[in-house]
């Protein structure tokens, strides 16, 4: 089973044969072409590099409409490189990786990036809990003590403080795989994924 490179559609449910609901993840994944294969030799590694996304071809440099050419591509928005363990090593340049691959029962992992949530408090991004809200108290939702008095005199790296919170690479593992439409190019994945509609995903082997 190689990984792919896909799009995540939205979500979805469909009913199993006890009447119970299960959620699905519909994923948009390949066709991805192969557009490199690295060698110990020549590169130091062994990888291979898969092309997805469809784009028109003036939105691309010259050097890179001259790799996807090479490789017998089409203009393509994403590359991304996979070890010959997530991809095998039967793939050869100018190759489709589709989800034909990707048996129903199956288990992987499933990486992308998570919704942004924008400058949060530690209450949303930390989970804290605020203070009282009676007797004059200022302290509701505020973080409270962060570091020591004279000694060390300083905030150590690490706090759990107010900042940015999501739009992170997140992977989520233990993704079973539903179904699978290679005539459509569709992936439907148990439970939710990582990110938002027309997030790009990738999907390996667990």
């Amino acid at each position: 089973m190689p990984a792919i490179i896909g799009t995540k559609l939205g979500m979805t449910q469909i009913f199993g044969e006890d009447g119970s609901r299960v959620g699905l993840t519909v994923v948009q994944a390949g066709p991805c072409h192969v557009t490199q294969i690295r060698t110990e030799e020549n590169d130091g590694y062994d990888a291979v590099q898969l092309a997805y996304g469809a784009v028109r071809p003036k939105l691309l440099s010259k050097p890179e409409l001259g790799h996807l050419e090479k490789a017998g591509a089409p203009p393509s928005r994403h590359l991304h490189e996979f070890g010959l363990d997530e991809v095998g090593e039967d793939l050869s340049l100018g190759d489709q990786v589709t989800v034909a691959g990707f048996e129903p029962g199956l288990v992987v992992r499933v990486t992308g990036t998570s919704k942004g949530k924008g400058y949060a408090g530690t209450i949303k991004r930390h989970n804290f809990q605020r203070g009282p809200v009676t007797h004059g108290s200022h302290n509701v939702r505020a973080p409270g003590s962060i570091g020591a008095a004279a000694w060390p005199a300083r905030v150590f790296k690490g706090q759990r403080m107010s900042g940015r919170m999501g739009n992170e690479t997140v992977t989520q593992r233990g993704v079973q795989v539903i179904d699978a439409d290679p005539d459509r190019n569709l992936l439907l994945l148990k439970g939710s994924i990582p990110g938002g509609v027309n997030g790009i995903v990738i999907v390996r082997p667990q």
